[in-house]
């Protein structure tokens, strides 16, 4: 089980769980074509991004393998809610994690979201033990790809056509970081992409 100490200080940011409050500052990011255009999904309506927070507000802890740890990443200092962070525990036995961000775009290009993903790799390894980390974006998401590979993680694979998404056949890119790789080496901050697959 994970249970964090809530707010998680970076920096820049605090991560904490998600509110009802939280809603206007996500619909503003997630209604974005920009945003949705490497990800799975399609730009959401308020009622969309409303249901979607219901479910993030109650994933403030990890308790079994299958859940994910939804972060909110807000400013610290203004509190302006600027990215929305995951952290999905996939599997127990193997002790294999996943991380996904997405970041709202005026705020890109500030080194945000490795900020937010170095704490989400704390987080799986430190907290949950975890062995193997792993992200994934569409190939042509280089700015995710930098976050990941600044993150210290290495790119393990570029799949080609590997799924048919809005239409159109896309690459994918499989990024991870092993626990003694996490030991070895303190990520250094950098600057963000938009958003990782999860």
């Amino acid at each position: 089980m994970l249970l964090p100490e809530y707010p998680i200080r970076t920096p820049r940011l605090l991560l904490r769980p998600f509110a009802r409050g939280d809603l206007d500052a996500l619909y503003e990011f997630h209604k974005l074509p920009e945003v949705n255009r490497f990800l799975y999904s399609e730009p959401k309506d308020r009622d969309q991004v409303s249901a979607m927070l219901a479910d993030k507000a109650r994933s403030a802890v990890l308790r079994e393998e299958g859940q994910a740890l939804s972060l909110a990443a807000e400013l610290a200092g203004s509190g302006q809610l600027v990215g929305d962070c995951t952290l999905w525990w996939r599997s127990q036995a193997s002790q294999q994690g996943e991380v996904g961000f997405v970041f709202h775009p005026a705020h890109h290009g500030r080194g945000l979201a490795t900020e937010a993903t170095v704490e989400l790799l704390r987080l799986g390894f430190d907290g949950l033990r975890l062995h193997r980390i792993f992200g994934r974006c569409d190939a042509r998401n280089v700015a995710s790809a930098r976050v990941m590979e600044r993150c210290g993680m290495r790119r393990e694979a570029h799949l080609r056509e590997n799924e048919y998404v809005k239409g159109e056949w896309t690459d994918e890119m499989v990024y991870a970081i092993l626990r003694p790789e996490w030991a070895g080496r303190r990520p250094a901050a950098g600057r963000p992409g938009a958003a990782a697959r999860g």
